[in-house]
């Protein structure tokens, strides 16, 4: 019995050892050679140098001189990580319809002249409620009312959305997209 008992502690201590310190020590060394910027969590510097964010997760835009991502469905605070996870509210739901028509209505007012179609993924949150793209039709779509507002060449804008458009990846997956926080933060930069 006091022979079971020592081979078990020595077993239990020899795999804490290894699969609690030196595997995860090994994958993070091979992590951040390899992925650097992946395994540092993806973060966006300013031009400064400062951390402004990540590129996985969205943050929350709505002055009319910036570009507005899609809308968050995390509870309490908007693209709060703790809490992610979609509103489970379905389409006939009065709570959603009341939230679209809500976005709908800021859209409309911060630029009242824009009679294009709203795409869908300016008035809907993702499933994660924390996306930080958004279509590159939802970029283009704000397009006149940024240059509007900050008194630039609509061209300028578009170029600016062009410049961070990130395409398909591996080519053939999904849709092109726009990272909205670094197009803000080229906006930013025109000063």
């Amino acid at each position: 019995m006091l022979r079971t008992i020592k081979t078990t502690i020595v077993l239990f201590s020899l795999l804490t050892v290894l699969t609690g310190l030196i595997y995860p020590l090994i994958i993070t060394g091979i992590a951040q050679a390899l992925f650097p910027m992946q395994a540092n969590g993806s973060l966006i510097k300013a031009p400064d140098g400062s951390i402004v964010g990540s590129k996985l997760i969205g943050q929350s835009f709505d002055d009319p001189k910036y570009f507005w991502g899609r809308l968050s469905a995390t509870a309490g605070n908007p693209y709060n990580a703790s809490t992610s996870g979609g509103s489970n509210l379905s389409v006939l739901n009065q709570a959603l319809l009341d939230q679209v028509q809500g976005r709908i209505d800021a859209l409309h007012t911060s630029d009242p002249t824009n009679t294009l179609s709203i795409p869908v993924d300016l008035v809907t949150a993702s499933a994660s409620g924390l996306d930080p793209d958004i279509s590159v039709a939802s970029a283009f779509y704000q397009a006149a009312r940024v240059a509007r507002v900050r008194n630039i060449a609509i061209e300028t804008v578009k170029s600016l959305i062009d410049q961070n458009t990130s395409g398909r990846t591996l080519g053939f997956l999904g849709e092109p997209r726009v990272n909205v926080l670094n197009l803000n933060i080229a906006l930013d930069a025109l000063k």
